[in-house]
């Protein structure tokens, strides 16, 4: 039997579950604030993965996939130990906000400081009370407002043969071979030597069923693959691909786009992506797709600016067999083509 752990003061024994409810700074009103923790502590020994949620207050897919891992029967008999965080940046959340009241953002502010800035102290405290218990990080998140992120796995590989295999047996579509940025939780976690992944999917303050079945199923992959649950069977078969590197495609002049192109679809250099017109019916220019791949993410708001993000495109060594497991993929976790019964009724946003 594994030993008891310690949170806050508060002591979990092995074979139960408990919720801890960390105190942040109170509301400027003197509402109190907690970070909830649900901690899945097993009999015996294993692993310890913490999964969070909502570090940009608005990304609340992230939200759903934990609720719907709480509940599954899963991880009734897990070894080792779970963290489930639904919600690390509860101001954001409440606000609906990607940001806390300061404005400065959670996922620039880590490692964090027990007397710097709001989002400094809400860092530290995930990373002093929760992140020394963990060996394995999985950060959920979306893409921002009006724009969508097709699922997908970021972490920084580079020959990291370890974390190469935990990115693929999350079994995502999409890995993309992504650099640390400073004051992120991954690369705080990373500096710590704790495996870390990302998974991004869908837009904020939107629910996406796909992006919500595929990051429950991912999850029990990751704790199939370290052995904390029994070895999982994939639905249908699809193969997690390594992108080389990724590409933004930029609006040429301001207007109103249409798109042309859903996410996950293949392109080729020269091919079609969208049309931005002058919104009194004058002018039009129609935009080109500069590389070849899989579009990742893209605006959803059809007004751009010159120069503004509009498509992101995932290179990989051969694109056509990308485009073939995106293709299972979408089969295997599309509520109106899964074969497989799910638990939970499909939410649709």
């Amino acid at each position: 039997m594994q030993a008891a752990i310690t949170i806050d003061g508060q002591e979990i024994k092995a074979g139960t579950r408990q919720s801890i409810h960390l105190p942040l700074p109170e509301f400027y009103n003197y509402s109190p604030t907690t970070m909830t923790i649900h901690v899945v502590h097993g009999r015996n020994p294993g692993p310890c993965l913490l999964v969070t949620s909502a570090v940009h207050g608005d990304e609340i897919n992230g939200v759903e996939i934990i609720r719907r891992l709480l509940g599954h029967k899963s991880i009734e008999r897990i070894k080792g130990t779970l963290l489930l965080i639904p919600v690390v940046n509860v101001f954001g959340f409440v606000a609906q906000s990607r940001y806390l009241p300061d404005r400065r953002d959670l996922n620039r502010s880590f490692p964090g400081s027990p007397k710097g800035s709001m989002a400094s102290r809400l860092a530290n405290v995930l990373m002093t009370e929760v992140l020394p218990h963990c060996t394995h990080v999985i950060d959920l998140h979306t893409g921002a407002v009006a724009r969508e992120n097709f699922p997908q796995i970021r972490a920084t590989l580079n020959g990291n043969a370890e974390l190469a295999a935990l990115a693929k047996a999350f079994n995502a579509p999409v890995v993309l071979d992504a650099g640390l940025r400073d004051g992120t939780f991954r690369k705080a976690a990373h500096e710590l030597g704790i495996p870390s992944l990302v998974y991004e999917a869908g837009e904020a303050l939107r629910f996406d069923e796909v992006s919500i079945r595929a990051g429950v199923a991912g999850i029990l992959n990751i704790l199939s693959h370290l052995g904390m649950v029994r070895k999982r069977m994939r639905r249908k078969e699809h193969h997690p691909l390594i992108a080389k590197s990724s590409s933004w495609v930029r609006a040429s002049q301001s207007g109103v786009a249409r798109s042309l192109v859903p996410l996950g679809a293949k392109v080729s250099v020269g091919d079609e992506l969208a049309y931005i017109s002058d919104p009194s019916g004058g002018h039009e220019e129609l935009v080109k797709s500069s590389v070849a791949g899989i579009v990742i993410g893209r605006t959803r708001l059809p007004l751009v600016h010159e120069g503004e993000a509009i498509f992101h495109i995932a290179r990989f060594s051969q694109t056509s067999e990308a485009a073939e497991s995106i293709e299972n993929f979408q089969d295997a976790f599309d509520p109106l083509t899964d074969t497989v019964e799910s638990e939970e009724p499909p939410v649709f946003s």
